[in-house]
């Protein structure tokens, strides 16, 4: 699970790795039919960031996240994350290779 800091009672420092990365995809993918939405929205909108930033809470895509977390960040009026580039390449990585099913899976729930 990612460190989370409570820097003070109104921030957090939250430092999350590869393996955060991978306990995300995994999650996903055993829960699709929770998740399709933000797997295909997270592949649709992290190539605007280069692949190496992105911010959840700007698609609503952060049920994924705030689960990977163990907390909910939006309780503080402020949080930086660090997270080394291998994180968010694996997460677009492992987003990808699940982006078909998630379609699929909203294309059958319609």
């Amino acid at each position: 699970m990612a460190h989370v800091e409570i820097v003070n009672p109104t921030t957090l420092q939250i430092t999350a790795t590869l393996e955060d990365a991978l306990s995300m995809v995994k999650d996903a993918a055993a829960h699709l039919e929770d998740f399709a939405e933000e797997v295909i929205t997270i592949c649709d909108k992290m190539p605007e960031f280069d692949y190496t930033y992105f911010c959840f809470y700007a698609y609503d895509t952060a049920a994924l996240f705030e689960r990977m977390l163990g907390i909910d960040p939006k309780v503080y009026l402020s949080f930086s994350m660090n997270a080394p580039d291998s994180f968010f390449y694996s997460l677009y990585g492992g987003m990808y290779g699940l982006y078909d099913l998630a379609c699929g899976y909203l294309a059958k729930a319609r």
